[in-house]
């Protein structure tokens, strides 16, 4: 007898969401970016997000919303990555801590590369705030 009152539910429920998920926009870059902008710097920005690498796009393209929006946040992402590999220093506490800041550090800079690849762009969780405060 519940059977198909739940099957009812789960289907009406299941319907409505797809009905909001078609209402949803395609979140839309900035104002201040172009789309050619985004297209000509896809690559840079990507490549900014591997360690050292994020200063190619603070310093070949000043002119580039994107690519700073990018190097910006990755920036950040290394100074977050090298803090974490001095608390790794610290037997036992350190190394834990480490171990789950490298982790969270790794899912960050796939995050950010994927962002970058898609032309999105979108803060960073957790250090996207600090991002915004980095002025070059």
């Amino acid at each position: 007898m519940w059977r198909p009152i739940c099957i009812l539910f789960l289907t009406s429920k299941l319907y409505h969401m797809e009905e909001q998920n078609t209402q949803t926009p395609r979140p839309t870059p900035s104002p201040s970016t172009n789309p050619k902008d985004i297209e000509d710097n896809k690559i840079i920005a990507l490549i900014g997000y591997i360690g050292i690498l994020c200063l190619i796009p603070l310093l070949l393209k000043k002119d580039s919303p994107y690519a700073q929006f990018h190097g910006k946040q990755s920036l950040v992402l290394l100074i977050v990555w090298i803090v974490i590999g001095v608390i790794g220093i610290v037997p036992v506490l350190g190394w834990i801590v480490a171990f789950f800041g490298n982790i969270v550090c790794i899912i960050l800079m796939i995050v950010g590369m994927v962002n970058a690849w898609q032309g999105q762009m979108k803060e960073l969780p957790i250090i996207g705030e600090y991002a915004k405060k980095v002025n070059l």
